[in-house]
């Protein structure tokens, strides 16, 4: 896996398969071959086990979903609603390449452990707001006040996790279309 250390490939595949089968069917030996890392490596790196590794597969996904976000800065006239279709163009690039296995693993680790009293559950809360607060700084940039780029960017996260799990059941891209389309004009009178 292109030179990193088995650490951040052993995060990186964690998030990798708990996108695509969840937290509680994804298991250590799984990530550990999937990373291609020693055997013994993972005690090592995570002496808090799973729920480390899960936790730090969670925050890695929110930064690049942050990163993402931010990403969109560099258009030439950002506008919210520019930036949220900018959010669903790569769920459904990543549908039209790989087609429907892989969802996100902010979503699918929720979906797994949020009602419970995981130690997983404050990473995912963590992971949720780094994202949110991404997608909130990028349109504060667009002179949103700072109150309601906050819930903007609530909304657009609900709304495209949301759209990623219907395109996911019905092996379609057509959910993600819908909102951006839907979306639209709510977004672009939010100033």
């Amino acid at each position: 896996m292109d030179g990193r250390p088995p650490r951040e490939r052993m995060v990186y595949s964690a998030a990798q398969l708990v996108r695509t089968r969840g937290v509680a069917a994804t298991g250590v030996r799984d990530v550990v071959e999937h990373a291609g890392a020693p055997r013994g490596s993972f005690q090592h790196y995570f002496p808090g086990g799973k729920d480390q590794l899960v936790g730090e597969a969670l925050l890695w996904s929110a930064e690049f979903a942050a990163q993402h976000a931010s990403a969109y800065a560099k258009a030439r006239k950002p506008t919210p609603a520019g930036l949220f279709a900018h959010l669903a163009k790569q769920w459904k690039d990543e549908f039209n390449r790989r087609g429907f296995e892989r969802g996100c693993p902010v979503m699918a680790t929720a979906a797994d452990l949020a009602g419970g009293d995981s130690a997983v559950v404050e990473p995912l809360r963590a992971a949720l707001e780094r994202w949110e607060l991404a997608v909130a700084e990028q349109l504060e940039r667009m002179d949103l006040p700072k109150r309601r780029a906050r819930r903007l960017a609530t909304l657009m996260i609900s709304t495209l996790e949301g759209a990623i799990m219907a395109a996911r059941v019905r092996r379609d891209v057509a959910p993600l279309t819908t909102v951006v389309t839907e979306l639209a004009p709510l977004l672009e009178n939010a100033g």
